[in-house]
C-alpha cells in the first residue's frame, strides 16, 4: 500500500514476571479500513490493544499515531489523541441516562459563570448532541434520551457505546468484542453500525472471535499467535478455516501474508 498507515506499532514488548504476553509484535491500521485482529485465547491480543488504547505501557517498542511517536500512559491520554476503544464490559454507567453515559467524564458546562464558577452541566446542550449523534447513526429508536441505560437492550446498549466512540474518536475506533453477548438481530445492529462508522472515514480496530462477522466486515485480518503478529489476510483471499489454521498453528502462514 502506498498509502501511510494511520496508526503503527512496531517490536512491541510485554512482560509480566515471567510471561511474555507481547513478543516483538508489529501492527498496522490503514485510514479508512476495518482491520479485524484474530487470534487463539492467550495469543496476545488483549495486550496488543491495550498497548494502543493506552491501558498498558509496553516495556519495549514503538507506537505511532499519524506518523509521529506516542507514548500513552493511560487511556485518557489516547482518547485526547484521538483514539476512542469500547472494550467488552461496555464501560456504561446503567443507572445514568443515555445523554449522560455519551458525555461520562467530558460533560459540558454552562456557558459564562453558571459553567466556570457554579459548575452548572448544560444539558440541553448534551442532550441534543446525543440525540443528533444517535440519529445519524440510526439509533433512534431509542425514544427518549433520558431514560436509563439499564431500561435498553443489549444492542441498544452496544449502539450507544459504538455512537459514544464515533462521535469522539477522531482518528480511531476500537472495538473489543462487539457482539460476544447479543443475539443475532442485535448482532447483525451493530455490524450494520460498524460499516456505517467506517463509510464515515474513520479506520476502526474489531477484536473478535466470530469468524463469520469477521470475514463479513473486516477489510484486512490481522492474525495474532504466541504474542506476535503472525500475518495479515485479505478475507477475499482466504477461508475462515484457513484464518483458524493458521491462528492455531495447524498451518503455516502464506509468505505474502506475512510480509503485509
Amino acid at each position: 500500500m502506498s498509502i501511510e498507515p494511520i496508526l503503527t506499532a512496531r517490536g512491541l514488548v510485554k512482560r509480566y514476571g515471567r510471561v511474555t504476553a507481547l513478543d516483538q509484535a508489529d501492527f498496522d491500521l490503514y485510514p479508512g479500513e476495518i482491520l479485524a485482529v484474530i487470534g487463539d485465547n492467550g495469543a496476545g491480543k488483549s495486550s496488543l490493544i491495550k498497548a494502543i488504547s493506552g491501558a498498558v505501557s509496553p516495556d519495549e517498542g514503538e507506537i505511532r499515531l499519524e506518523g509521529k511517536p506516542v507514548n500513552f500512559r493511560s487511556p485518557i491520554e489516547a482518547r485526547e489523541a484521538g483514539i476512542e476503544t469500547v472494550y467488552q464490559n461496555l464501560a456504561l454507567s446503567p443507572a445514568l441516562s443515555i445523554a449522560d453515559n455519551m458525555f461520562l467524564g467530558r460533560e459540558l458546562r454552562k456557558p459564562g459563570v453558571m459553567g466556570s464558577v457554579f459548575r452548572k452541566l448544560d444539558r440541553p446542550a448534551m442532550e441534543r448532541f446525543a440525540r443528533d449523534k444517535l440519529s445519524e447513526l440510526g439509533l433512534m429508536t431509542i425514544q427518549n434520551i433520558n431514560q436509563a441505560v439499564e431500561t435498553l437492550s443489549g444492542g441498544q446498549r452496544q449502539g450507544v457505546a459504538v455512537a459514544r466512540a464515533a462521535a469522539f474518536g477522531s482518528k480511531v475506533i476500537i472495538l473489543d468484542e462487539p457482539t460476544a453477548a447479543l443475539g443475532v438481530k442485535e448482532s447483525r445492529k451493530v455490524l450494520e453500525l460498524i460499516l456505517d462508522v467506517r463509510s464515515r472515514g474513520m479506520p476502526i480496530v474489531l477484536i473478535s472471535h466470530n469468524m463469520p462477522h469477521v470475514f463479513e466486515v473486516a477489510d484486512r485480518i490481522h492474525v495474532h499467535r504466541l504474542g506476535k503478529r503472525l500475518c495479515v489476510i485479505n478475507p477475499k483471499d482466504y477461508t475462515m478455516s484457513d484464518a483458524v489454521a493458521f491462528m492455531t498453528g495447524a498451518r503455516e502462514a502464506p509468505q505474502e501474508a506475512v510480509a503485509a
